[in-house]
């Protein structure tokens, strides 16, 4: 070997060794020993901790519709609203504008669509519950972090929450402006709208989520909700596409029109054999 290659040979050797060195340097005293662990593994250790809300919830429909629901207590003035659009609709139908839009209806009716069930996701720093309805996914962080003081209104709103014990609480703000209050509230909420949560499992097999919204310019009291949940992992969450429903709306959203109402509609009233028309009762005989 030539003196040329043999010092190049070398200076490959000390350039990998100090590598290694820096690298070495780099790993904490305690990993050298063989007692690290790092972080992320330390924190999904923790969920382990956690009480199993694993599985797909269902909403218990013996309770959907066999809770009486709180009234909602508007304000004098949100209540002369409401009594406006009452009125309206009792001549035009509600409106329909977000459902053929497809905007879900956001926090904090989003938990309630339809008897859709839902599913809870833990990571570090986080919980995760995507529902069924609207396909979303509402991130509510756990890691300590405050609410924001100007925070950016999303349909399913800004989260966090944190542990009492073996249940979780949960507060959200900045409410896309389309959210309702509640279901049959027409009166827009305001930028004070205030979603608390309490999400607990009352016993096994069932999950119980307490919520309670405050607007002081449109609430004359807190508004208190009660959802039930029972595990159902025989029936999996399935995928919702709601982009096909995009393609008519009315002034107002309302009253889409189908094309039903002409004659032989199939969903209309039969038409007798004795009346022959152009209808599904039409004869066809010469």
């Amino acid at each position: 070997m030539g003196e040329e290659n043999r010092m190049k040979l070398n200076a490959g050797f000390l350039r990998a060794a100090a590598v290694t060195a820096l690298a070495t340097l780099a790993i904490p005293a305690a990993a050298q020993e063989g007692d690290y662990t790092p972080p992320r593994a330390e924190g999904y250790a923790e969920l382990a901790d956690l009480p199993d809300w694993t599985g797909t919830w269902h909403q218990d429909w013996e309770r959907l519709f066999g809770v009486t629901v709180a009234p909602v207590v508007l304000t004098p003035e949100a209540q002369a609203v409401q009594d406006e659009f009452e009125a309206r609709y009792a001549e035009t139908g509600p409106p329909l504008e977000a459902e053929a839009r497809c905007l879900p209806p956001g926090v904090p009716l989003i938990m309630s669509v339809g008897g859709m069930p839902i599913e809870v996701l833990y990571s570090p720093g986080r919980v995760t519950i995507l529902t069924e309805a609207y396909g979303q996914a509402r991130r509510i962080f756990t890691d300590g972090r405050d609410l924001p003081d100007d925070p950016e209104p999303f349909f399913n709103g800004n989260s966090v929450g944190h542990w009492e014990g073996d249940a979780l609480v949960v507060e959200t703000v900045g409410l896309h402006e389309m959210n309702g209050i509640a279901r049959g509230i027409y009166v827009p909420h305001s930028d004070q709208m205030r979603v608390s949560e309490r999400i607990y499992m009352p016993a096994e097999g069932e999950l119980a989520v307490e919520i309670t919204v405050t607007d002081p310019p449109v609430l004359a009291e807190p508004h208190v909700m009660h959802l039930f949940y029972k595990r159902q992992n025989e029936f999996p969450i399935r995928e919702y596409v709601c982009e096909n429903n995009r393609l008519v709306t009315g002034e107002d959203g309302a009253n889409i029109d189908l094309g039903l109402d002409d004659e032989g509609d199939p969903f209309g009233p039969p038409v007798s054999e004795d009346e022959p028309g152009e209808g599904m009762g039409e004869s066809t005989e010469d």
